[in-house]
């Protein structure tokens, strides 16, 4: 809340906007928001597609009236079966891919920008320390924009602080109350929901399974061998490690947030953006 407050304050910004989801990191971050501007300093957009479930649509408006923010509705499917059109006979003979998944998100960043450019608010990205690490983001995506408060904390942690925030009101919260996040946004199985039944699970190792590699690799400096002495499989060990090498180009062309740990991304940790050093 304080390094937010502060960078938006330094970087001339009184009013941010953001991309509300239904998930349980932009719900972190639109309340994290809320908390250091006030409610009437955030705008969150919820930009669903055909793939964006009922739920997620209801969890997003039940947060933005519970937070008292402004609330925006902005449907991409027109755009995006623009786009698929125009790209359709270059496209032909293909397999639909993470191409499509991609343009979504890619969608919801020209929008969201064009938000920030129209009305002066600093766009919020919403990408937590675990997606970041295994570049579980679409770069020009949802990884746009110019600040993510949520950079240096993993999605394990996500969930822990959003218990603490609607379990406690602190005199420095400009948003008032308690229960601000709807429980179903902590409860449900996390998604991107960018294909049908989508699930991160479907991609990635159980959260507390890669955090906790995460924590030995990056955290602790620690080697594949710390991982399997910890109780990690090989397997998952190796695949993590890959994913962390291979994807520092995104880290690097990611926004700033702030720092929570003593090997933030960037800041700490600086390895090379390309890979043939690990060969």
């Amino acid at each position: 809340v304080i390094g937010l407050r502060d960078y938006c304050r330094k970087a001339g910004f009184e009013q941010v906007v953001l991309g509300l989801s239904g998930g349980v990191d932009s719900a972190l971050v639109a309340t994290i928001a809320a908390d250091a501007l006030g409610p009437e300093a955030v705008r969150a957009v919820m930009l669903p597609s055909e793939y964006t479930s009922e739920t997620s649509l209801e969890d997003a408006l039940e947060l933005a009236k519970n937070l008292k923010c402004r609330y925006d509705y902005l449907s991409i499917e027109d755009s995006r079966l623009a786009i698929s059109n125009t790209l359709s006979d270059l496209f032909k003979g293909t397999k639909p891919d993470l191409t499509e998944e991609n343009i979504q998100s890619r969608l919801r960043g020209v929008l969201l920008m064009a938000i920030s450019n129209k009305f002066g608010e600093m766009l919020l990205t919403t990408g937590n320390k675990s997606e970041v690490s295994v570049g579980y983001a679409t770069i020009y995506g949802d990884m746009a924009g110019g600040y993510n408060p949520i950079k240096d904390l993993y999605k394990t942690r996500v969930f822990d602080i959003c218990r603490w925030r609607n379990e406690n009101e602190r005199p420095w919260m400009k948003a008032t109350g308690t229960n601000i996040i709807p429980i179903n946004i902590i409860e449900k199985p996390p998604s991107a929901e960018l294909r049908p039944d989508q699930k991160d699970s479907d991609s990635l190792p159980d959260y507390f399974v890669l955090d906790g590699i995460l924590k030995i690799l990056v955290d602790e400096d620690g080697t594949i061998k710390d991982c399997i002495d910890e109780g990690y499989s090989e397997e998952d060990a190796k695949r993590i490690q890959k994913l962390l090498f291979i994807n520092e180009y995104k880290r690097y062309q990611s926004a700033p947030g702030t720092r929570l740990s003593k090997r933030a991304f960037w800041l700490d940790r600086r390895y090379p953006i390309v890979n043939r050093w690990n060969e």
